[in-house]
């Protein structure tokens, strides 16, 4: 369960990202890691285009090149990124051999989203210096009651991701779910205290 879900969760990260980068801009955007390097802000490389509403206030995909992590956050330390990577895709390996018993498949799906997630954009940090993001939800919808970010934003989700983004969320969703009520094999295996 483990490996088809790390498998069908990498396949589908890349080919959305393959055809976002393809078909939401009037031309296909070609990403050149060459040309990602020279610049602080990658995404200044793809030409201005209206988004495609794919549910009008719901989903836009409109494309982006984010050369940090998760919301951006530290653009231009790729390097960090991809050992960060590297090392959480290890413990969830640990996690897997550790903590799951058989037929746990909450947790070997959640883990293998986890690590599917992490494989899809540690493959375009390494081929691309930079992560394909398309997906942006809630476009335009802003806080309730007029509030507002620390930072001063009002928008409800400013931010543009990809499937694989959406694979890490849910993975630890699951992961959560999962640690709160425990497989009954885990159950079974803990001694009764007296």
């Amino acid at each position: 369960m483990l490996l088809a879900t790390t498998v069908f969760g990498l396949v589908t990260d890349l080919w959305s990202k393959s055809l976002a980068f393809r078909y939401v801009a009037p031309t296909p955007i070609v990403v050149d890691r060459t040309q990602v390097l020279q610049f602080r802000n990658p995404s200044d490389l793809i030409p201005g285009h209206p988004p495609v509403h794919v549910i009008p206030g719901v989903l836009d995909f409109t494309l982006l090149l984010n050369p940090g992590a998760v919301f951006g956050i530290g653009a231009g330390k790729r390097w960090v990124f991809v050992f960060f990577t590297l090392g959480a895709m290890l413990f969830a390996l640990g996690l897997f051999a550790k903590w799951t018993v058989k037929r746990d498949w909450v947790s070997h799906v959640g883990l293998g989203l986890l690590i599917a997630g992490g494989l899809g954009n540690l493959y375009d940090r390494l081929m691309f210096a930079c992560v394909r993001d398309f997906i942006r939800p809630l476009p335009g919808v802003n806080l309730p009651f007029g509030l507002s970010y620390p930072w001063g934003g009002r928008e409800a989700w400013p931010y543009v991701s990809n499937v694989a983004d959406l694979y890490l969320i849910i993975g630890v969703g699951m992961l959560v779910w999962r640690a709160l009520r425990p497989h009954p094999a885990h159950r079974m295996a803990t001694p009764a205290r007296t």
